[in-house]
């Protein structure tokens, strides 16, 4: 039996012309890419990849050997075409992204809207990003918020789109899809929940508390201790302290921020009731126009992909290769496809740098779709 030590030269001198070959193939790619820029063809060619494919796979003489010598060379030919993609961005070929770079938000007399009502965490967010000294309104949902920027009564807009908790709010990813807004800022709010009630009211007293399902479902630990509360489910925690006011009744209260229970003149009966102290929601802003700011440092897109084996792979392949740290992925069906998915990508970039054009093109060659969502 042949020594382990001897075994592994062997793998070496074979590892050493694997190396070898590798460079002589990319060289040969790199006259392919001369060729396609003189000639405007396109990088991708599925078809004639998936021949290629099929070749392989019959010069294979074991079978057991075929499934990975067909991954082997697909990994050699997304290679081979990310670096195609690198020398048609160096040769200016690329064409330009259909952005502005600006080098700061025109925010005069801009009309800003947000989803809730007054004392609202958006409307905390929108201070927060803007400024107090702003001329802004609200609506009842998300869609209008979006439809107000699509119609231009607003000029931006300022839309939770996760919390730290909870998740993604889903409805504003898929509004991203069907309206051509654009995110050029996202904004951070600590989540503290307050229970609050009307001036002179105890806790001794309350009888029924009014908020949000999540804010319920946040603060279930210290509802739990007052099992003798009714719970009561409204449209957001701004509303629960809206109504608490409205009806004027101390046996009522609403757990909802700080911020909610001064604009509507309620007492803070109990701070930080959300078992959670690190509870943050991500807002972003929102606009009809297609910009991005100078200093802009993440990227985010939507695309689609081929219902089949490993392509989700391969369009993550792109950032692993140009040196994109992706920081966020989420998925949404796909109205009228079964079992097909839309993901939504974070990543670190600006859309000015070559490492994102390069990431750019691919995705949207090899990409069933792509939209860039925004950079900011």
């Amino acid at each position: 039996m042949a020594k382990l030590e001897d075994l592994r030269k062997e793998i070496d001198r074979i590892d050493a012309e694997i190396v070898k070959l590798y460079e002589e193939r990319m060289d040969i790619c790199g006259k392919v890419a001369e060729y396609k820029i003189e000639t405007g063809s396109r990088v991708f060619d599925k078809e004639r990849e998936n021949e290629k494919l099929a070749a392989v796979e019959e010069k294979v003489k074991t079978d057991s050997y075929k499934t990975g010598a067909r991954e082997l060379f697909q990994q050699l030919m997304s290679m081979s075409r990310k670096l195609q993609y690198q020398l048609l961005t160096e040769k200016g070929t690329l064409g330009k992204l259909p952005f502005i770079e600006i080098d700061k938000l025109n925010v005069e007399g801009a009309r800003i809207v947000f989803q809730g009502t007054e004392g609202a965490y958006s409307q905390a967010a929108m201070q927060k990003y803007f400024g107090e000294d702003i001329n802004s309104f609200h609506v009842s949902t998300f869609k209008d918020a979006m439809a107000a920027i699509e119609e231009g009564s607003a000029d931006f807009a300022v839309l939770p789109i996760e919390n730290s908790s909870a998740g993604a709010v889903d409805q504003v990813y898929d509004l991203l899809v069907e309206f051509e807004n654009y995110i050029v800022g996202e904004v951070v709010i600590p989540i503290s929940h307050t229970l609050s009630g009307l001036k002179g009211a105890s806790l001794s007293g309350i009888r029924r508390v009014y908020s949000h399902p999540q804010g319920l479902m946040q603060c279930q630990k210290y509802l739990e201790e007052h099992r003798n509360w009714q719970q009561i489910s409204v449209a957001n925690t701004a509303v629960a302290a809206q109504k608490v006011l409205e009806d004027q009744n101390v046996e009522e209260a609403a757990i909802c921020s700080e911020y909610a229970a001064k604009v509507h003149g309620l007492e803070i009966l109990e701070r930080q009731v959300n078992f959670d102290s690190s509870n943050s929601t991500r807002f972003i802003v929102v606009t009809n126009q297609k910009v991005f700011l100078k200093d802009a440092a993440k990227v985010s897109i939507c695309f689609e992909v081929p219902h089949e084996s490993g392509s989700l792979y391969q369009m993550l392949s792109h950032f692993i290769y140009n040196h994109l740290n992706m920081t966020k992925i989420e998925s949404r069906p796909i109205e009228g496809r079964t079992w097909e998915y839309r993901f939504f990508v974070d990543f670190e970039g600006n859309l000015a740098d070559g490492a994102v054009k390069n990431a750019l093109r691919g995705l949207r060659e090899e990409a069933r779709s792509l939209r860039i969502l925004g950079n900011y």
